[in-house]
């Protein structure tokens, strides 16, 4: 019997010991309910390659997207004083912290990062969402300031992704003290000259659409994105009547002239290129096979093909009769 025990008794084992597939290896969109390969979702920027439906995204990631060859340098924040408010509802504030850090990885709920985007600096702020909501407490406050007395220091600008539920609720008054911070942080942009570039992803409400997230030299939004104060659901429970449909997308602001433009995640990058170098007034960003100006040259001259250098053939002399 030793057929059993070489070839039948193994087959069984291999069959019930085989490994399981991960759960992460599909994702499926909450928009169209289509069923996503994770790896064709993450080169795609987590947006849906079937409907366009913008998914969450870490600032991580998206500062891995938005930054030449995906390089980046952290920014430090000044850490604030710990639950001031030793506040608690069903957690210990400290509790929801350490459980926010240790599902995102990241310190807060802001990502303040340098670098250069078609080779232009930059000083680039994201929140995360997942962290908490992404909501406004003391660190938030702190990463905006940090943010903008760095772009100040290195005269470049400022580019935001605002993702929030509001203002954090566990820290009370001091959360909300954070939304005129944050706008004397933008006011010494302005003061300096640099430009304030905000991308408004979804959600962006409460207390940040009050504050810092409006107050851009040029408000741009991910398609579909729910802009607010006040979500659409208490407005309705408030004055008891249906919201016209698609009330506080993107769309709809931009319909309405509260936005300069919609743009897919996936072509941020370019549109962040050509409205930062137009308003630190450089050249246009140089793609595919244009060359690049020279020092001092205009965009004009650099574009304007350069005579052969070749001399053309003289014409052969006529031959002697």
């Amino acid at each position: 019997m030793n057929w059993i025990n070489n070839y039948v008794r193994p087959r069984i084992n291999s069959i019930f010991s085989r490994r399981e597939t991960p759960d992460n290896l599909w994702t499926k969109c909450e928009e169209c309910g289509t069923m996503l390969f994770h790896r064709e979702v993450s080169d795609n920027l987590n947006v849906c390659t079937s409907c366009g439906h913008h998914m969450a995204i870490t600032p991580r990631e998206r500062f891995k997207a938005l930054f030449d060859g995906g390089i980046f340098t952290d920014v430090k924040v000044p850490a604030p004083t710990p639950d001031p408010l030793h506040f608690r509802d069903q957690k210990k504030y400290p509790d929801r912290l350490k459980a926010a850090q240790k599902q995102t990885g990241e310190a807060e709920a802001m990502l303040v990062a340098t670098g250069e985007i078609g080779r232009t600096p930059i000083v680039a702020a994201g929140q995360d969402f997942s962290f908490m909501a992404g909501s406004m407490g003391m660190y938030v406050g702190n990463a905006i300031i940090a943010a903008a007395e760095k772009a100040v220091k290195l005269k470049c600008p400022l580019v935001l992704f605002s993702a929030a539920g509001g203002a954090r609720m566990q820290e009370g008054i001091l959360s909300l003290m954070q939304m005129p911070r944050t706008t004397i942080a933008v006011q010494m942009l302005k003061e300096a000259g640099l430009p304030y570039i905000v991308v408004l992803t979804h959600p962006t409400t409460g207390g940040v659409t009050a504050s810092y997230a409006m107050l851009g030299d040029v408000q741009i939004a991910e398609p579909n994105a729910l802009i607010c104060f006040a979500g659409p659901r208490v407005i309705e429970q408030t004055i008891r009547e249906k919201l016209p449909e698609g009330f506080q997308r993107a769309e709809y602001l931009l319909d309405h002239g509260m936005l300069d433009r919609v743009t897919p995640r996936t072509q941020m990058r370019d549109e962040l290129i050509d409205i930062t170098r137009m308003l630190m007034k450089l050249p246009p960003a140089v793609r595919g096979d244009l060359p690049a100006p020279t020092e001092g040259g205009d965009i004009a001259h650099a574009l304007t093909p350069e005579p052969d250098a070749t001399p053309k053939a003289e014409a052969a002399e006529p031959k002697a009769k």
